[in-house]
């Protein structure tokens, strides 16, 4: 008969994925996890199974704290009097942002980004389909409160698709950004996906 798992509560949550961005994927084993967080590594294991479990666990969690934070964050900018290119900015600066400047603190930024993209993909696609449906429904709601207007061109599932895949973009960007420069970032990025960049030339 299996063992029946406790769901981790954000505390236990909060703990692992520090003890992560203490010591890294490959310094870690279950032993040390649970001697990090303060327990038995017997009671640890009515938790995860293994390290990997508690890696994608903690995965998961980040990524539902941090579209909700960073959609709070949108509405707050906009009850404020913000423009759509406030509240967007905004919003991606909290829902990719946060998670770039936590990770640029550890030592063991590349090993975690790595690890994450081998054994989270699932979750991150998951996570970026749900997201890119709140950008999309953002964008009509700004677009009916006249707050944006579209020019025909593009839908709004696609204006969604860009804003997303540019803020991704931003945060794998080569040389890397300095933790301090991804705001200013993703405003750029945003300035130019909502309002262009460029003219097209009349042909002859």
């Amino acid at each position: 008969m299996s063992k029946k798992m406790i769901k981790p509560g954000p505390d236990l949550l909060a703990q692992v994925n520090q003890a992560f961005l203490d010591y890294g994927y490959s310094g870690l084993s279950m032993v040390g996890l649970a001697k990090v967080c303060g327990f038995t590594q017997r009671a640890l294991y009515y938790y995860f199974s293994n390290k990997e479990e508690a890696f994608r666990a903690v995965i998961a969690w980040r990524h539902v704290e941090d579209v909700a934070l960073a959609l709070e964050a949108g509405h707050t900018m906009r009850a404020k009097g913000g423009g759509a290119l406030d509240i967007f900015a905004t919003i991606l600066d909290v829902r990719y942002g946060e998670t770039r400047r936590r990770l640029t603190q550890s030592p063991h930024t590349v090993e975690l980004n790595a690890e994450a993209f081998k054994r989270c993909r699932d979750l991150m696609i998951k996570s970026a389909i749900s997201f890119q449906a709140d950008l999309e429904r953002l964008v009509i709601d700004l677009q009916a409160a006249r707050l944006l207007k579209l020019n025909g061109v593009f839908k709004p599932a696609q204006i969604a698709q860009a804003l997303a895949d540019g803020a991704r973009a931003v945060n794998q960007a080569l040389p890397p950004i300095a933790r301090d420069d991804f705001s200013a970032r993703y405003r750029q990025m945003c300035a130019m996906v909502l309002y262009g960049c460029a003219v097209m030339p009349k042909r002859k």
